[in-house]
Parts: C-alpha cells; sequence; structure tokens
C-alpha cells in the first residue's frame, strides 16, 4: 500500500493505492475531510471497431457514504441521478484529450463516493481519483492532472470552499488541469468580472499544480508498466493518391456555404474516392474516410491560421446574423425563438406554483428547486434519424449549463412566488446550441413576465492552433468545435459572467490563450444583448392571463393551525370553496395560487380574516350563530365569535334577545372589550344614533362593584363586607 498525504486548504488531502480494488488495473481511495471516493480504471486487451475513443465515466454516490437509505419502493440506488451524470461528465472531459485519439481499446472510470461528510464536494476528488487510477493502470494517460474548486467571498478567493461557504461565495468554479495548464472549467457566478475570472483561474491552476505534485510522487514508488498504442498506419501509397484525388474539391467544399452543401459534397466525395481506389487499396473503406477526414480538418484550419477567414465567410469575431421574436406561442405562459445562423432554439416558460417544485434527494440533504431548465435535441435538429428516448448525458450537461447561466438574474420568492420552469427544444443546431438556449430562455422569461434582473446572453469561442501561430474564434460552428481545438462557452448580463464550461481537445491550454479568449467572448455577449434588446428589453408588465395567479402573505405562526383546521378540513374547504391551492409552510408563509385572480382575492380575505386580531372600535358585519338569556353571540370573523351582551343590542330595555335578533341574520358590531384570555365583547347599540337626552348609565366593573343602588355597602346584613373566604380565614386563624 501507497500514500501521498498533502497539506490543503486547511485540509488534508490523502491519496491511498493498494488497500481496496485490488483486481482492478488501476484504483485509488482519495480523502478529503470525512469524504472519500474510490476509483477505478480498466480497459480492455482488444480494440475494437469504433471511430471514437471508446471511454466510459461512471460517478455513482452511495447514500451510505451520508448515512442514508435511499427513498422510493426498492430502497436502493437506482439510475444516475443529474448530479451523478453532472459529475461523471465533470470527470470525462478532461480525462479524454490526455488519451491517445487513435485508441481503440475499451477504457473504463468508475468513482463511487463511500465517505460524505456534508462539507466537502466529492465531484473533484473523483477527477483526482481518476487520474491516479489511469496513471497506475497503464493506459497511455497523458497526466496526472489535478481538479480545486475556488469560490469568491467579499472579494476573498477560496480554494475548495465548504457547503456553507458556497452559500454565500458569489462564484463556483471548478478547474481541471497539468501541471503545465488548465484542460478543463466549469462553473457559474454571480456577474463576475473577466479580471476576476482570470484572477480565479491563476489561483486554480497554482494549486492544481500541488496535487499533481502529490500524485507524481504517489506513482513514483509504484511499478507500472504502461501499453502502447501504435499509431494509425496506412497501406502504403494511400494517403498520396487519396489527397492527390480530393484536395481540389475539398479546398472548394470548405469555402463559404451552407452546411448541408459542404457535408453532402464531402459524402460524395468519400463515397466517390472509395469506389476509385476499391481495387487498388481493397477493404481500406474506413482508411480513405479517416484520410479525407484529416485533410478537410487540415485545409479548414490552415485557411483561418493563413487568411483569417472561417467556413462560412465569416471573421476570426464575427459573430452569425441574429433574429429573435418572442409570444410565438398563444397558450403558453412565455416563449421566444433565437436564431443564431444555423442554430435555432425554442424556448417556453411554465410559470407553478409551490407545488410545482421539484424534491432533490443527495447526499448533502433534501432540497427544494423552484426554477428548472430542460433542453432537448430532437435528432431533426441536425438532419438525422434516431430513435427519441429519454435524455442523454450531453443534453443533461447543456440543460444544467444553461439553467446557470440564467440562474444569477431570476427574482427570489418573496419578489416572485413562483416556481418556473424553462424547456429549451433545439430546432436547428450548427454550433452552440447551449448558448442559444441561455438567449432563448432569458427571452422566454421576460416574455412570461418574470422581473429578471437582466437579459443573459452566451456565446462559444473556439481555437485553432499550430505549434506556436493560433486563432481564437467567436461564435463557432459545429465543424469549429469538432474540428477545433477548444470550446470554450461564456454566458453572461451586460454587468458580468454567469456561467462558463471549457473543454479542451488538445489537452492543456494556456493561460494567456483563456485571457484572449474571455475578452472577445465579452464583446460577443454584448452585441447579442443589442440585439435581444431590439425583441424584448425588459420583461412584460403583466403575466400572461393563462399563468396561475399567486399571492404570498404571512401569518403568525400560533394561527397556522386555524387555517388547517383538524386533518386539515379547514383549509379543504377553503380551497374547494375559492377554487384555488395554498400552500402552508412551518414559518407561516402562505402561497394562494389559482387561474382566477377573482378566488385568489377571496381565499386571501379570508385567511387575512381568519388570522386576523381584532382590536377595540373595529366594526365588524358577522351571522348570529346562537342565542341566550343573556345574549347572542356573533361570528364577526371566520371561526371566531364574540358576545353581544343584551343590555347591547338597543338603547332601550330589551327583554328578550329574540325580539331584536334571529339565528343567522348578518349584524353589524362594533369591539368594545377583549379581555386576557381573547374573548371579544361586541355591541348592536354602539353604532346606533343615541336617543336625545340620553344619558349613559354608569356600569361599575363586576370586580369592585361598589355600594348599592340604595347607598347600603355591599356584603352581608350586619355591616360585614367580607366574602365567605375572608370568613373562613378568620376561623381558622381563630383555631389556630
Amino acid at each position: 500500500m501507497q500514500n501521498a498525504v498533502l497539506e490543503w486548504a486547511g485540509r488534508e488531502l490523502t491519496i491511498e493505492t493498494g488497500r481496496l480494488a485490488k483486481q482492478a488495473p488501476g484504483s485509488a481511495l482519495v480523502r478529503y475531510g470525512d469524504t472519500m471516493v474510490l476509483a477505478t480504471a480498466t480497459y480492455s486487451k482488444r480494440e475494437i471497431d469504433r471511430d471514437f475513443l471508446p471511454l466510459f465515466v461512471e460517478y455513482r454516490e452511495k447514500f451510505y457514504a451520508a448515512g442514508k437509505i435511499p427513498g422510493g419502493f426498492f430502497k436502493r440506488e437506482g439510475r444516475p441521478q443529474t448530479k451523478e451524470v453532472l459529475s461523471s461528465r465533470l470527470i470525462d472531459r478532461p480525462v479524454r484529450p490526455l488519451l491517445p485519439e487513435h485508441m481503440r481499446n475499451e477504457v473504463q472510470v468508475v468513482v463511487n463516493v463511500l465517505s460524505a461528510d456534508g462539507e466537502n464536494d466529492s465531484d473533484t476528488l473523483g477527477i483526482i481519483g481518476a487520474s491516479t487510477a489511469l496513471m497506475l493502470s497503464g493506459v497511455p494517460f497523458d497526466g496526472p492532472i489535478g481538479a480545486v474548486r475556488i469560490g469568491l467571498v467579499e472579494g476573498e478567493l477560496l480554494v475548495n470552499p465548504t457547503f456553507d461557504q458556497l452559500e454565500a461565495s458569489t462564484l463556483n468554479l471548478v478547474v481541471a488541469g497539468t501541471d503545465e495548464a488548465v484542460v478543463m472549467t466549469e462553473g457559474g457566478a454571480l456577474e463576475l468580472s473577466e479580471d476576476d475570472m482570470q484572477r480565479a483561474l491563476d489561483l486554480a491552476h497554482s494549486e492544481i499544480r500541488k496535487v499533481v505534485a502529490a500524485q507524481k510522487e504517489l506513482i513514483s514508488r509504484c511499478e507500472v508498466t504502461r501499453f502502447d498504442v501504435p499509431p494509425k498506419t496506412y497501406p502504403e501509397g494511400l494517403e498520396e493518391r487519396v489527397h492527390s484525388m480530393v484536395i481540389d474539391r475539398i479546398k472548394e467544399a470548405i469555402l463559404p456555404g451552407s452546411k448541408d452543401d459542404r457535408y453532402a459534397t464531402m459524402d460524395a466525395l468519400k463515397e466517390e474516392t472509395r469506389e476509385a481506389l476499391a481495387e487498388e487499396f481493397p477493404e481500406c473503406e474506413g482508411a480513405i474516410g479517416d484520410v479525407i477526414k484529416a485533410i478537410e480538418k487540415h485545409e479548414m484550419r490552415s485557411r483561418i491560421l493563413d487568411e483569417g477567414v472561417r467556413s462560412d465567410g465569416r471573421g476570426l469575431d464575427d459573430v452569425r446574423p441574429i433574429t429573435c421574436e418572442t409570444s410565438v406561442l398563444p397558450r403558453t405562459h412565455g416563449s421566444a425563438v433565437f436564431t443564431r445562423g444555423q442554430t435555432q432554439a425554442l424556448a417556453v416558460t411554465t410559470l407553478g406554483s409551490s407545488s410545482d417544485e421539484q424534491k432533490i434527494d443527495a447526499l448533502e440533504g433534501e432540497t427544494w428547486k423552484s426554477y428548472m431548465l430542460h433542453y432537448n435535441f430532437p435528432p431533426f435538429s441536425v438532419g438525422e434519424v434516431r430513435p427519441i428516448r429519454g435524455p442523454g448525458r450531453r443534453e443533461i450537461g447543456h440543460g444544467a449549463l444553461a439553467e446557470r447561466s440564467i440562474q444569477p438574474v431570476i427574482p427570489t420568492e418573496d419578489v416572485f412566488p413562483y416556481t418556473i420552469r424553462i424547456v429549451s427544444d433545439i430546432l436547428e443546431s450548427n454550433g452552440s446550441s447551449s448558448m442559444a438556449t441561455v438567449c432563448a430562455g432569458s427571452l422566454a422569461l421576460m416574455d412570461a413576465g418574470a422581473p429578471i434582473k437582466s437579459a443573459v446572453a452566451g456565446v462559444a469561442m473556439g481555437l485553432v492552433k499550430e505549434g506556436d501561430r493560433y486563432a481564437v474564434l467567436t461564435d463557432i460552428l459545429g465543424v469549429e468545435d469538432h474540428l477545433g481545438d477548444m470550446d470554450f462557452k461564456l454566458a453572461g448580463t451586460k454587468n458580468g459572467i454567469t456561467a462558463f464550461q471549457l473543454d479542451s481537445k488538445i489537452g492543456a491550454i494556456p493561460t494567456q490563450l483563456l485571457s484572449e479568449a474571455l475578452a472577445k467572448a465579452k464583446a460577443a455577449r454584448l452585441h447579442i444583448l443589442g440585439e435581444m434588446d431590439r425583441a424584448l428589453s425588459t420583461h412584460r408588465e403583466q403575466l400572461s392571463v393563462y399563468a396561475p395567479k399567486i399571492v404570498m402573505i404571512r401569518i403568525p405562526t400560533e394561527k397556522i393551525g386555524e387555517i388547517i383546521g383538524p386533518g386539515g378540513r379547514v383549509i379543504r374547504k377553503l380551497q374547494e370553496e375559492t377554487d384555488t391551492k395554498l400552500d402552508v409552510d412551518d414559518e407561516g408563509i402562505v402561497k394562494i395560487s389559482g387561474q382566477s385572480q377573482e378566488g385568489v382575492d377571496r381565499a386571501r380575505e379570508t385567511i387575512e380574516l381568519m388570522t386576523k386580531e381584532p382590536e377595540i372600535g373595529e366594526v365588524f358585519e358577522g351571522a348570529v350563530k346562537s342565542i341566550t338569556d343573556f345574549g347572542a353571540f356573533i361570528e364577526f370573523l371566520p371561526n371566531r365569535d364574540g358576545l353581544v351582551h343584551i343590555s347591547e343590542l338597543e338603547y332601550h330595555r330589551v327583554q328578550k334577545v329574540e325580539d331584536v335578533l334571529k339565528m343567522g341574520e348578518i349584524v353589524k358590531v362594533k369591539v368594545i372589550g377583549i379581555d386576557d384570555n381573547g374573548k371579544v365583547r361586541l355591541s348592536r347599540r354602539a353604532l346606533m344614533p343615541k336617543p336625545e337626552g340620553w344619558v349613559e348609565e354608569r356600569r361599575p366593573d363586576r370586580g369592585s362593584r361598589g355600594p348599592r343602588r340604595d347607598g347600603r355597602p355591599r356584603g352581608r346584613p350586619g355591616g360585614r363586607s367580607g366574602g365567605r373566604s375572608d370568613s373562613k380565614s378568620t376561623d381558622r386563624a381563630r383555631r389556630k
């Protein structure tokens, strides 16, 4: 067993191997605080017939890690949850570019969370563990890599902030890289400046170097035998023959034109070349396709570096033409179509009540989401035919990025007490559909009337690098993403960055290139926001007539039981009578939602009356609920009675209450007294005009009743004024 220990940001990071999962070619147990992950790396001995690197990354969270039993019927972990899918992608993205592109041996990395302390996230530990396991497995991995999370609290950058610190942080940045440069970034921010972003990246890379050094120390003490993946070879003369046959047509195909025309030309060229060379080079269909692809890639990149012209004729910093439409769907709460070049996103906003919130059962505990964004990428958007199943990893990842981009401008619950769901359907795709989703989603939110602080736009930046020569590309096309070296997505408002995601195709990317990309992305973002403002510059003043009406009021916590009633009878009855939905939390916040504004207003007024504390002098209308010899009880507030004494019915003497009031009669009364127990005394006559010459008779309080009307003192005959209890106490004293 070997381990490496690093004091890191005030906590101890331990990387260990040789104790667990020893049959895996590579395994590593990583611990930070009391959070532990086990990462394993395995590979197949044989190559498989694929046209891509077959890397499979699985990240799983065990509920026992947090001392919890899974919910649901089966009581065991099932299909990966969203957090697990996103963490799998987070590990895959920095690992993939450091494996040989031509490798066709299946490689699988499995990361299991074994212990969760509720303070330290396990996703960055998964990257560190995957790197160590791959280095120990013998796979030709160009690592090791490290990973770190950076926060920003009150202007101070934090290394590996805890969950509590992240709550107060305006930045949540995950960076992975080698000891030379950055390979991957992911995260969100509250309108972060480009300078602060660069500062965070520099700090992250300096911390990554420490983790890489610890891994190298551990690996140096282990015996590792690496297997080689020989470079791809072709039959002698094949590359030259293919090059001579296709070079002129490829140069013509990459001239400015539509995506469909270019794809059609390249497909036809591959087929013609295969047929022409079938006898000379039999069974080389795949090799011929690979050579043509390599020539296309070289010619496209050379044209960008030599001439500064891209495949659609744009310059390096140009953004494709943009059109924006809002209110495109008549019955939805908010909708927008955002089109940029050949990328088009339809976004629809739906508003709901708190009952529509999503429950998240994670290792850190149960939480509720009142804002969510879902991204769909149907096959017709790229002219393909394939089955439509549930959302894949790519759709979940793109949706999470777009959701994170808009999150900082979502209004708080006290301002806008709605559950918000945005759905983005990609109708056409040729580069950066996730950033088109950000733009369309922002417009759809404003179209729905959500009072967001600012519009949000996103753009994808690319890179072509050959040796020391490079070009940073703004608003990349699909082919520039596929044949380029970087996909750096940045979203934000006019004030700063809200989300970012960097994927490298060439491994480490120098920080000066990222700095240039940040500056160019800001200029592009401001341009896009200007185009969006032309369609809709601020949110609608009124919500859609089809959106639910929601109001939120606060009641005293001791009144919650009165609103709910025994077994929920009161709240159910109120919901039925007003056709509304009521949600009451433990702090006394009541959310009232319904399709009718009238019903919502009625429910609110009823609740306000039910929880109201009457004050002396207030006037109410109520129904007579019961009649006694000494007066009548009036329900002047919902479920709240008060007594009108018989003497308070009229100015003249009333013999029987029934002479004045009847059961169920509505009567107007005034509050004239409230005792310490909350009992309310009401008066009917106090609201009547006084008869002429009326003199109010003084009515002494019963606690000190005073002398009789004839002047004689109250008490027993013989002048003794004490009560029975006084007499008895005196007798007892005498006996003692």
